[in-house]
C-alpha cells in the first residue's frame, strides 16, 4: 500500500483524514480519547474494522495517560451504532484492561492480527477470480483506508494484481458522502489498479451490458443467518447482480460477524445529518423546506449473497449452520 491509515507513533495515534480526500493527504496525531472520538464521529476514519482499530488505540491512550479507561470505552461505545467491529474491539480491550494487561500492546495486536486477516481474506478471494483479466465491481470502500491492512472487499483484487493478473474495478460514487468516488477510486488508482467511477445510477446498466465478472463488497455488521448491514446502496447492487447473473461476494473478517444478531432485522442502521444529503461539495442541490432520510446503511438478505470471503475461508450456504460453525470458535478464542 502507498499510505497508512493508522499508525502507532510514540504515544499518540497518526491517521490518514480521509475527509479530504482525494484533493489532500493530510495526516492527523489524536493524543486524547476524545480525539479519537470525533475522529470517528466526524468519519476522519471510518470502516468497520478500522474503526475497531483505532478506538481500540483510543483506550490505549486513556491507560497510558491514567485517565478513566472505563469513562473512555463507554464513549467510544456511543460513536458509531452499526459496525460490529468496534464493539468487539472494545469488548476485547475491557478483557484486556480486566486482566491487568498492557492495553497499548493489546492494541497492536488488535492491529496487527488485522493485518493478517486482511491478507488472508485477500488470498481466499483471489481462488474465485479466473483467466488472466479480471473485472469487478464494488460499493463504498473496504480496502486498505477501512482496514489496518491491504482491506477486505478490494483485497482480492490486490493479490490479484501482486501475481500478475490484469484488473479492472467498476466504483459506483456512493452518495452521499462519495466513499467510492473520494476514496475507492483515489485508493486503487493510487495503488495502480484501473479503476472506472459511475454514478450510483449506472450500477445496474454497467452489471447488464459489461462483462463484470465478481461483486465483492465489505460489511459492517453479519447476523449469524447471513444477512448483512453494508453501505447505503449494497442491497441494490446485490438485487442488481443476481439479476444479470453476477456473483455477489462480502469479504470481512470474523470480527464483523455478530453472534448476538439473529437476522438483519435485529440491525441498527444508523442515519446521519440531512445536510449530507441536502450539499454537496459545500454546495446546496435541494430546494430549502424538504425534508430528507439519510440512512447510511442498508441490509443485504443471505438470499443475494453467493458467499462470504472470510478470514477462516470462504463461507457458503447454508448459513445458518456454516456461520455459527466456523465463526462462534474464532470470536471465542480471541476475546
Amino acid at each position: 500500500m502507498k499510505f497508512k491509515t493508522v499508525e502507532w507513533m510514540d504515544g499518540k495515534i497518526r491517521i490518514l483524514d480521509q475527509t479530504l480526500l482525494p484533493l489532500e493527504e493530510k495526516y492527523l496525531e489524536l493524543e486524547t480519547p476524545g480525539e479519537v472520538g470525533r475522529a470517528i464521529k466526524e468519519m476522519k476514519v471510518r470502516g468497520a474494522p478500522l474503526i475497531g482499530i483505532v478506538a481500540a488505540y483510543g483506550v490505549a491512550l486513556a491507560w497510558m495517560k491514567k485517565l478513566d479507561v472505563e469513562r473512555a470505552m463507554e464513549e467510544l461505545r456511543k460513536t458509531r451504532p452499526t459496525a460490529y467491529n468496534l464493539f468487539y474491539a472494545l469488548d476485547r480491550m475491557k478483557k484486556a484492561y480486566e486482566e491487568g494487561k498492557d492495553l497499548v500492546e493489546e492494541a497492536l495486536s488488535i492491529h496487527k492480527e488485522d493485518e493478517e486477516i486482511c491478507r488472508k481474506i485477500g488470498e481466499y478471494g483471489f481462488s474465485l477470480l479466473s483467466g488472466d483479466e479480471i473485472t469487478g465491481m464494488t460499493i463504498c470502500n473496504a480496502g486498505a483506508l477501512a482496514t489496518g491492512g491491504m482491506g477486505t472487499a478490494l483485497a482480492p483484487f490486490y493479490v490479484a494484481k501482486e501475481k500478475g493478473k490484469k484488473v479492472r474495478v467498476f466504483v459506483p460514487e456512493t452518495r452521499p458522502f462519495l466513499q467510492g468516488a473520494r476514496l475507492t477510486a483515489w485508493e486503487l488508482s493510487r495503488n495502480g489498479i484501473e479503476v472506472y467511477l459511475v454514478s450510483d445510477g449506472a450500477k445496474a446498466h454497467i452489471l447488464r451490458t459489461e462483462k463484470v465478472d465478481i461483486v465483492i463488497t465489505g460489511a459492517d455488521r453479519i447476523a449469524m443467518n447471513g444477512d448483512a448491514a453494508n453501505k447505503i446502496g449494497t442491497l441494490g447492487l446485490a438485487v442488481c447482480a443476481n439479476e444479470f447473473g453476477v456473483p455477489f461476494y462480502i469479504a470481512a473478517p470474523h470480527t464483523t460477524f455478530d453472534p448476538g444478531i439473529k437476522s438483519g432485522d435485529e440491525i441498527p442502521i444508523e442515519e446521519r445529518s440531512h445536510d449530507e444529503v441536502f450539499y454537496c461539495g459545500g454546495t446546496r442541490i435541494a430546494p430549502e423546506g424538504i425534508g430528507a432520510r439519510n440512512p447510511v446503511f442498508d441490509v443485504t438478505p443471505e438470499k443475494y449473497i453467493h458467499g462470504f470471503i472470510t478470514d477462516a475461508g470462504i463461507i457458503k450456504k447454508p448459513y445458518d449452520k456454516n456461520i455459527p460453525s466456523l465463526i462462534m470458535p474464532l470470536l471465542r478464542g480471541r476475546g
